[in-house]
């Protein structure tokens, strides 16, 4: 019984697989106005089908039912092909524009200690969305947090210089 089991118990197997794949795949960003592709030419099938049916229901003759059906299909591709199209019109890079904080009022997170001796973060209404920023303040006093403050300048692209707002 020992040596029928022995080949599972003291057998050393390995795989190794190695792959390289470069998958280049064309985003569409290069064309305009995509008139031919795949969700186009499945809706073109989808209501060239569906509206051939009905014009044969309609009673109408076949060289008619083809004509109607094609027109049909071809103005749903138009349709979609200008919908994803405009679509596409409607997307925003996201990227973060820091210089359009200056003059923009926000509130402390942390404590920006006084002089440029520290760094805090101050939250703002920053492009929609409220952002969480490094700040400093050349004011002699620290800004506590939960105070409200104004963005003055913008260091090295990345820090905000802000000033604490007077009640």
């Amino acid at each position: 019984m020992f040596l029928w089991y022995s080949p599972f118990w003291c057998s050393d197997a390995d795989v190794d697989v190695d792959t390289d794949v470069d998958a280049g795949i064309a985003d569409g960003d290069s064309i305009p106005f995509q008139f031919l592709s795949l969700k186009n030419i499945v809706a073109f099938f989808a209501v060239f089908g569906w509206s051939g049916i009905g014009f044969i229901n309609a009673g109408l003759s076949s060289w008619l039912v083809i004509l109607l059906a094609t027109i049909c299909g071809l103005v749903m591709m138009i349709a979609m092909g200008a919908l994803f199209y405009f679509i596409s019109k409607l997307a925003e890079s996201g990227t973060l524009k820091i210089k359009n904080a200056i003059g923009k009022l926000g509130e402390v997170y942390l404590v920006i200690p006084a002089k440029r001796n520290g760094m805090g973060k101050v939250q703002l209404n920053l492009q929609g969305s409220i952002r969480t920023l490094d700040a400093i303040t050349d004011e002699t006093e620290k800004i506590p947090t939960s105070s409200i403050i104004q963005v003055i300048d913008v260091i090295d692209e990345q820090i905000l210089l802000v000033k604490k707002q007077g009640i």
